[in-house]
């Protein structure tokens, strides 16, 4: 069955996005995953292919909140972790989503949180 045009424009833009960037032990990737209900975000050492922390918003106290809040926090979250790992920077990958909304707001989160990028 033949991919719809968005889901071949989602293909080409995470194709171009992941076809520029690498991480590593010392600066791994920050790699974003959007559902609709939450969001998802993992350091990923592609040399060694190993996740070296992940953090999702179903950690966080469930309740009323707004997403591209608890996507901010998200961004906090795996800051403060990443520092405790001694890891500073990192590489932001966005994978096939634009850089607004809750993708925004997790790369917002993860400045103040410490990480540089």
């Amino acid at each position: 069955m033949p991919a719809t045009a968005n889901k071949q424009r989602k293909l080409r833009r995470q194709r171009r996005v992941r076809a520029k960037i690498l991480g590593s032990s010392k600066k791994p990737r920050l790699c974003v995953f959007r559902s609709n209900k939450h969001i998802y975000v993992q350091l990923i050492d592609d040399v060694q292919k190993k996740t070296i922390l992940s953090a999702s918003d179903q950690k966080l106290k469930k309740g009323k909140t707004v997403k591209v809040d608890s996507a901010k926090e998200i961004g906090r979250m795996i800051a403060k972790a990443a520092l405790e790992k001694k890891i500073e920077k990192v590489i932001f990958d966005r994978g096939p989503y634009k850089y607004h909304g809750r993708v925004k707001a997790v790369a917002e989160g993860a400045r103040e949180g410490g990480l540089k990028f």
